[in-house]
């Protein structure tokens, strides 16, 4: 019931924050099979490949030696919370990279936070006598 009540804010924030992305529907088709590729754009890209995928060998380190240990699921829980805002921003700005590569990186996040709780959860009950 608890997850339920914290549930439901996020997804009515979502429905606001959705709420005015006509500007998201891609108009002209060509383009988004073979873009200008400005350089600019391309070091875009790189940084978000970048910032994106660099919590991934924290958590591929974690699920290798199945603990806990060694990670902070504040970081990960704080880095997540402003790449929400990014997604956000992203919107704003109808900016589908900005909004792809943080959304990917949202769910990155989310499997190490969960991996922790899992990991340390499980410690927990093999500690007790």
């Amino acid at each position: 019931m608890r997850q339920f009540n914290r549930a439901v804010p996020a997804g009515l924030f979502l429905v606001f924050a959705l709420g005015g992305c006509d500007e998201l529907v891609p108009r002209d088709m060509q383009s988004l099979f073979f873009p200008g590729f400005y350089r600019s754009e391309f070091v875009g890209f790189l940084a978000g490949l970048g910032t994106t995928f660099a919590a991934l060998p924290d958590l591929f380190a974690m699920l290798r030696r199945r603990s806990s240990a060694g990670m902070n699921p504040r970081m990960a829980a704080i880095t997540g919370a402003f790449q929400i805002l990014w997604i956000y921003y992203g919107l704003l700005i109808a900016s589908r990279p900005v909004i792809l590569w943080n959304l990917i990186a949202v769910v990155i996040n989310f499997f190490s936070v969960a991996a922790y709780y899992y990991f340390a959860k499980r410690e927990r009950s093999t500690q007790r006598p």
